[in-house]
């Protein structure tokens, strides 16, 4: 139960298997780089205060029930996942707030460097500007091509941009709710996404494409807003999986976020 962010840091490196309970709230201005073969747990209530994870060069970490909450941009993200592996993220409060300029903050959960089996799942991101980004640059293509992120059961509110932007690479997106959102989802320079099942109230664009990106959307509530993203190809994901209909979202999201008991 590391109560300070260099007992933190010094648990969570290396790679040895471990399981890392954090109790409390841990303050500061900084990333912690994360080691493979790590499950960081929060224990009820915990909290990390400009205190963000990175997740880079690395394979099979679990990262739930956290709150991590304005992490400054000269900082890094609150959670940068790149170059790594087998990833999931749950049951995360992620935020900052929109008291700043865009810039002051950088990415709530950013999936770069061709990062692969990423999942984020049971997870609130909310109250920022520049939500996820997946994939850093319309020329990475090379490296980017191979990325595959799963957002599942997620809640998305008062975002400006970014609920996921989605450059090159695969993405599944199933059984989120969006709201009081400006943009939505962005399929970007190839990507190929399915979205499935979705709840989008209050979007103006929930699902649209920038130079070339892709999408197949089926069982969507898009509310007022409309889909404007050129069809795509993937339209199974390689896995089996729940898939609630739409009119269940909003209810199954309810527990999401930084809600379990440890």
């Amino acid at each position: 139960m590391p109560p300070s962010e260099n007992e933190l840091t010094a648990a969570v490196s290396g790679d040895t298997a471990k399981i890392v309970v954090i109790s409390g709230t841990i303050s500061g201005n900084t990333v912690v780089k994360v080691g493979s073969n790590k499950s960081i747990v929060g224990a009820s209530g915990a909290a990390l205060q400009g205190v963000g994870l990175r997740v880079i060069d690395v394979e099979n970490v679990i990262i739930r029930n956290l709150k991590v909450s304005k992490v400054l941009a000269e900082a890094g993200d609150a959670i940068g996942i790149q170059a790594s592996t087998k990833v999931w993220v749950d049951h995360l409060d992620l935020s900052s707030d929109q008291d700043h300029d865009k810039d002051y903050y950088d990415g709530l959960l950013d999936i770069t460097h061709g990062s692969t089996y990423v999942s984020v799942t049971n997870s609130v991101l909310h109250d920022h500007w520049k939500s996820s980004l997946v994939g850093h640059s319309d020329s990475n293509e090379a490296e980017d091509k191979a990325i595959t992120v799963t957002y599942a059961l997620n809640k998305w509110y008062n975002l400006n941009s970014r609920l996921p932007s989605f450059r090159f690479g695969t993405g599944h997106i199933f059984n989120n709710y969006y709201y009081d959102s400006s943009d939505g989802i962005n399929t970007r320079v190839g990507a190929q996404l399915l979205v499935e099942n979705n709840v989008f109230s209050g979007l103006k664009k929930p699902l649209y494409s920038t130079d070339s990106g892709y999408a197949v959307a089926t069982g969507n509530d898009f509310g007022d807003g409309e889909n404007t993203a050129e069809a795509g190809t993937f339209t199974t994901a390689p896995y089996d999986y729940d898939l609630l209909d739409a009119s269940a979202v909003v209810a199954a999201v309810s527990s999401a976020g930084a809600t379990l008991s440890f």
